[in-house]
Parts: structure tokens; C-alpha cells; sequence
């Protein structure tokens, strides 16, 4: 038994990780962006404040991954990434054709540890930031609570795939919240104030038939859908999971701060949903349904997007604009939702298909203003109508693999992000790609 004197106060058990690179973010972005750069020898830490990988498309979340294909019989019906999000797609078509997601989580953390390069940190939540300059990060700190124990992640590049970009904003790196005017960038499909200028989040659910007669009693914090959601009549026993993305909420909330408060309401709407089906008397089919499964956090949508020196417009989308520093491509539609969500008498989206992919430029995945400071997944360099395409799971996972390779050659040739363009490195990272 190990017993200790009492004291005024205790230190946390303090560990100090080097790295090559460290990514903070264990999503499909980070996760590629981490085996993209220890492939290439770079050791690697892979920092997740969950307990799994995969963020939206982990078993927490259960959002199918969406890219270029931009759904079904569209323009893009045969448009596909490829690298290492395609690997990962073709691992769970032969491993897991059932589509079980906690067979998914398991295909990641595979993928991820064996790579010797990568050490993974799951559970570590990233809350300060250390610079040598005003520009420089020189670490960031971590905290597990599953182990008591502080971290201290030092390296000479950094890439924030959090989603909500931690690393960016505590750096100081710029960044946008919300929708900029059609006035800005000339975007015809900038949204109104009314229509609200951010998207929120969604929880899903799952039931099961148990073969025999299940009651239902509600917590009492359930919400009278029919009374509280104009659409409710879409609601019906058979949809279940992503087709129910609509249940939305938060657009008009803070996003980053009111996360907790959007969870909550959101957890109202289902728990409703579910009262309606199995207790209105409108659903006889459902008689011997349970529920089986309720996401406990909120896949997020939209909330901060960092500014590089480049800032993709709903026009690169439209009129498939070439550049030069092409490092990957996107297809999924403009995908805007109104900011009341499921409260909203509006369609759940408005959608507009490009006809064909279109380029995304290398200048949008660092920060303009951090120099040692990647971006991937959600959060790179787009305004909010661009943004409603550049923001699916497949397509963050490639810009992972962009700059997971761009980390290596700035660590090769001794320069920064921006100077891997500036210094004409672009074709090299292209090759690489």
C-alpha cells in the first residue's frame, strides 16, 4: 500500500513528449495527417481528447463519411479520394461490411498503432499553449484524466485537427466565426441573418425490435415535438441514424462554448422523437421497438475557421478554379443549413451541386499569422458558404494527407509552412502526393 504524508499542495505527474510533429485532433484529418508523416519517418504525436479515434465518424458519433462524392446519382457520382482515406475505406469494406461502428473504431486505433512512429495520446485534452515568439508555438500542454497526468507536447511544427481548432485560437492564430457578408468575397449564396450564419449540431439515435411488446416512459425533460417542431410529422418508426441529421440545433448559439447547453437540447428533441413514436398512437408498426443506442456528445458541424494565405470562396467551388498549389480536391455540395435547425419552418439544407470536383489549395492549410502551425479538417482557410462544402470527413482526411507530407518537406528543407510555398516547393509536395 503506498501511503503519502499529508500536504498543502500536490503537483500532477508531468511527462515531456519531443516530436517531429504534433498533431492535436484524432479524427479522420488527424488520423491521416499522422500516418501520412510517420510513414514518411517523422516521429509523430497524435493527440485525442476522446477515447476513440475517428471523431464524427467514430463510434460516438456514428456520421457516415461523406467527400467528393457529393451523394448518390449527383454530378460527382464517381468521384473518389484516394491515399490513405481510401485505404482506411477499403479496410472496413472487407473487415466490417456490416457498417458496426465500434468495428470502425477498432480498424483506426489499428491503423494508427502500427505505425511505430506515432505515439498516441487518447483521452489528453489539449488547454495551453507555449510560444518562443509571438508567432512561434514551442509546445502545447495536455491533460489525461484517465491517468492524472499533465503532458507537455514540444516539436517544431504543429497541425491542429481539433475541430474547433484549440491549438489555433490559444496561439493567437486569426480565425472567423460565422458567416461574412455577400459583399466580402461577392458570394451569392452568403446567408441572411434570418437564415442564420452557423450550422448546428445533431445527436442520433438507434432502436431495436425486440421481438416482444416494449413500453416506453419518457425522462421528464422530453420535449412535445408536435407541439415544439413544425416539421414533426416527418418523423417515422423506420428512420433511424444519419437519415435523421436533421434533428439540428445550435446555429444561433456559440458553438465552441454553448456545446454543453446545444447537447442538452438537443437530447431533449430525441428522447421526444422517441416518446412521439412509440406513445402517440400514430406508430403501431413500433410496438416492439426499444431504443438502443443515443449519441452522449453532438456531432458539430460548423464553429471557428483559421485564416491562411488563402481563403477558399463559394467561386473556387462554382467555377472550379484551378491553382497552382493544388494539394487536394472536394466535391460535396454547398451544403447550408438554417440556424434555428429543427425549430425552423425552412428546409433542413440548401444545397448546390458543382458540376465536378474542384481544387483546394495548399495556402488554405496553414496560418497565416502562426508560422510552425498547420490546419486540417474543418477548420482550414474557407469562407462560411465554401465552408459548407469543404467541411465533410473524407475531405478532411485528404487535406490530413496533404499536410502530413508537407510537414516532412518543411522539416527536410529547414523552412516553414508558408515557405514551402514561397521557396517554390510545391511541385516537390505534389510529387509526394
Amino acid at each position: 500500500m503506498l501511503l503519502e504524508k499529508p500536504a498543502i499542495n500536490r503537483e500532477l505527474k508531468s511527462l515531456e513528449i519531443s516530436s517531429d510533429l504534433v498533431i492535436v485532433g484524432g479524427g479522420l484529418s488527424g488520423v491521416c495527417a499522422a500516418i501520412a508523416a510517420a510513414r514518411l519517418g517523422l516521429k509523430v504525436s497524435l493527440v485525442q481528447d476522446r477515447p476513440v479515434l475517428g471523431g464524427n465518424s467514430s463510434s460516438e458519433v456514428r456520421l457516415w463519411i461523406l467527400g467528393a462524392t457529393s451523394h448518390m446519382g449527383n454530378n460527382n457520382r464517381w468521384a473518389r479520394e484516394s491515399g490513405i482515406i481510401n485505404e482506411i475505406m477499403i479496410e472496413n469494406l472487407f473487415s466490417n461490411k456490416e457498417g458496426n461502428p465500434i468495428i470502425f473504431d477498432s480498424i483506426l486505433l489499428d491503423k494508427v498503432k502500427k505505425e511505430k512512429n506515432i505515439s498516441l495520446f487518447l483521452n489528453t485534452s489539449v488547454y495551453h499553449v507555449n510560444k518562443s515568439d509571438n508567432d512561434t508555438i514551442s509546445s502545447v500542454i495536455g491533460y489525461c484524466s484517465q491517468n492524472e497526468t499533465k503532458y507537455e507536447f514540444n516539436s517544431k511544427l504543429f497541425c491542429d485537427c481539433s475541430g474547433d481548432g484549440i491549438v489555433g485560437f490559444l496561439s493567437g492564430a486569426a480565425f472567423r466565426m460565422g458567416a461574412e457578408s455577400s459583399d466580402e468575397f461577392g458570394e451569392q449564396f452568403a446567408p441572411t441573418i434570418e437564415y442564420g450564419e452557423l450550422l448546428g449540431h445533431s445527436i442520433y439515435f438507434y432502436s431495436k425490435d425486440t421481438g416482444s411488446p416494449v413500453k416506453y416512459n419518457p425522462p421528464s425533460f422530453a420535449l412535445d415535438v408536435s407541439k415544439e417542431i413544425p416539421r414533426y410529422k416527418s418523423f417515422n418508426s423506420k428512420d433511424f441514424g444519419c437519415r435523421l441529421w436533421w434533428i439540428e440545433y445550435g446555429g444561433r448559439k456559440d458553438t465552441v462554448h454553448d456545446t454543453e447547453e446545444i447537447k442538452w437540447e438537443l437530447w431533449k428533441i430525441v428522447y421526444g422523437v422517441w416518446n412521439h413514436i412509440k406513445n402517440s398512437g400514430e406508430f403501431p408498426e413500433a410496438e416492439n421497438l426499444t431504443l438502443e443506442w443515443v449519441g452522449t456528445i453532438p456531432g458539430k458541424r460548423e464553429s471557428r475557421r483559421f485564416e491562411g494565405d488563402y481563403m477558399i470562396v463559394q467561386q473556387d467551388i462554382v467555377e472550379q478554379r484551378k491553382h497552382k498549389d493544388a494539394v487536394a480536391f472536394g466535391g460535396w455540395s454547398i451544403d447550408l443549413h438554417p440556424g434555428d435547425g429543427v425549430f425552423s419552418e425552412k428546409p433542413g439544407c440548401n444545397q448546390w451541386h458543382s458540376k465536378g470536383i474542384y481544387q483546394i489549395p495548399y495556402r488554405s492549410l496553414y496560418s497565416r499569422n502562426i508560422s510552425n502551425l498547420f490546419f486540417a479538417g474543418r477548420i482550414i482557410s474557407s469562407s462560411h458558404v465554401a465552408f459548407g462544402s469543404t467541411r465533410v470527413m473524407a475531405t478532411s482526411a485528404f487535406l490530413g494527407q496533404a499536410v502530413g507530407n508537407a510537414a516532412y518537406l518543411c522539416l527536410q528543407k529547414n523552412c516553414s509552412p508558408k515557405e514551402l510555398y514561397t521557396l517554390n516547393h510545391i511541385d516537390e509536395l505534389q510529387s509526394y502526393l
